[in-house]
């Protein structure tokens, strides 16, 4: 098999709208989060920080990235901390929907809070908060994953688990 398509590093601008993306989608969840109180905030950014622990640890010790820049950095974080997998193990992994569930959960958690919130006490604020939660998580994650990060990835040539998971729809 010849070099994979893609870029071996990504530009900066991609690295920095993945990873923008990423960020609003936990600020807003923990500002609708930290209405509710300080246990759920706390609770909240606990599995964000477990969920971002368990792709650095887990998966992108093994990812044509490790040590390079990917489209969220993380290949180059996971090098930082962890040492270097077994690039085969990536390709041969499965993904299914259980296991992309709380990644999911990281949006649909506040905006069902939030909604909870709107019920009892009415904002104008929460509403945009969580219409806006609501759009990154499903628009905003389908553009920048179909559009920048797995269009580019040369691990996606290689062979990705997700992206099995998603060209089964």
């Amino acid at each position: 098999m010849g070099e994979p398509q893609g870029y071996d590093q990504y530009p900066v601008w991609m690295v920095l709208v993945s990873n923008l993306l990423s960020l609003s989608v936990y600020v807003i969840g923990a500002a609708i989060l930290s209405q509710i109180g300080l246990i759920w905030l706390v609770l909240y950014l606990l599995f964000i920080l477990l969920l971002e622990l368990r792709v650095v640890k887990g998966h992108c010790v093994d990812c044509y990235y490790y040590g390079k820049t990917c489209a969220f950095t993380k290949g180059r974080l996971s090098s930082m901390f962890f040492p270097k997998g077994v690039p085969k193990h990536f390709s041969k992994m499965t993904i299914t929907w259980k296991d992309i569930l709380p990644d999911f959960l990281v949006f649909i958690i506040p905006v069902l809070a939030g909604i909870a919130l709107i019920i009892s006490t009415f904002s104008w604020i929460l509403l945009l908060l969580i219409i806006a939660l609501f759009i990154l998580g499903f628009v905003g994650n389908a553009l920048v994953r179909g559009q920048i990060a797995c269009r580019y990835c040369r691990q996606r040539e290689i062979g990705c688990p997700a992206q099995r998971l998603f060209n089964k729809m």
